[in-house]
């Protein structure tokens, strides 16, 4: 199951991405946020029974720059 949450973690954030790529979502559009909040917890999720450093802050900078753009986004 952890591998399982953390490919649907993966998934809804480089969706994220690619629907930023592509003009279908926008830095400032509340789904982007959502997608990349709940992809990157998803993967620190399934860490917690297949722990790699790496992976985990390279996961937790992806929920701090999430957060900081969409505030940013708020404030424009």
């Amino acid at each position: 199951m952890p591998d399982a949450v953390g490919l649907v973690g993966v998934a809804l954030y480089v969706g994220a991405y690619a629907g930023l790529q592509t003009g279908k979502l926008g830095l400032a559009d509340v789904k982007y946020t959502v997608l990349n909040a709940i992809g990157g917890l998803a993967v620190i999720f399934s860490l917690v029974w297949s722990f790699n450093l790496a992976a985990f802050v390279t996961q937790v900078l992806w929920l701090v720059f999430t957060l900081v753009g969409y505030l940013r986004s708020r404030r424009a």
